[in-house]
């Protein structure tokens, strides 16, 4: 089982996006989807898989930089 948490999109080029997870950068290929700029997304195995309200990605980031 893998535990994944959102990223927050800072560059998107060429279908593919980097994604800022505060302590690195990660880049993964859109598929299918329609993502800009400042979206919070997860990423597992290089393929964006899921975009996150931007509340929800906010909380569940508090809650793991408090744990």
């Amino acid at each position: 089982m893998c535990l994944s948490y959102p990223g927050k999109i800072i560059e998107i080029k060429k279908g593919m996006a980097k994604v800022d997870y505060g302590r690195e950068i990660r880049e993964g290929r859109i598929i299918a989807g329609s993502y800009k700029k400042g979206d919070y997304v997860v990423i597992q195995g290089k393929i964006l898989i899921e975009k996150i309200p931007k509340k929800d990605a906010e909380k569940w980031l508090k809650m793991m930089k408090n744990a």
